[in-house]
């Protein structure tokens, strides 16, 4: 296993001071910070094949135990809310109140969607009756007047034409 060290553990005590009056803090962070980033990483191709070999057996057995340790909570879990009948009953009646509250909240959802596409459906067909049926009168009211206005003109007409008869029967005679 590769060891990492502490960038400030190594320092010697004797270059650390206590006043920064002529230096910069900022520089001693900046030193710090760069040897901590070349630290953990090993030198060596020797050193970095140990690295990548000590990651590839601890990655797993660290997710092993994570994940048995999250299991060993969950059975523990369980086991305490169901060791006995009353706390067996309870949990059933907890789940059996969440259904319940569930199967409502959806009924009342289904009765919500409905009911707003039943008024969006009314409010749709009165519109379109309500379209049809002025349309049916306009065109009632174009009929009627198209009517009137033949009727008139084939009155006029009648009469220039007897008019004009009259007038060829006096030419004629």
């Amino acid at each position: 296993m590769a060891t990492t060290t502490n960038a400030r553990a190594r320092k010697p005590a004797t270059t650390r001071k206590t006043t920064t009056a002529h230096k910069p803090a900022a520089s001693t962070t900046t030193k710090s910070r760069a040897s901590t980033k070349t630290s953990t990483q090993p030198k060596t191709p020797v050193g970095q094949a140990q690295l990548i070999a000590e990651r590839a057996v601890l990655v797993p057995v660290g997710a092993s135990l994570l994940a048995r340790d999250n299991l060993v909570s969950t059975v523990r879990g369980l086991a305490t809310k169901y060791r006995t009948r009353t706390g067996f009953e309870r949990e059933i009646k907890r789940f059996e109140r969440r259904g319940n509250t569930a199967r409502n909240r959806f009924e009342r959802q289904v009765r919500r969607t409905r009911t707003k596409f039943e008024r969006e459906l009314r409010q749709r067909r009165n519109r379109v009756e309500r379209t049809v049926n002025q349309n049916r009168r306009r065109v009632e009211r174009e009929v009627r007047s198209v009517g009137k206005d033949i009727g008139r003109q084939s009155g006029t007409l009648s009469a220039r034409v007897e008019k004009l008869v009259a007038e060829a029967q006096g030419r004629l005679s």
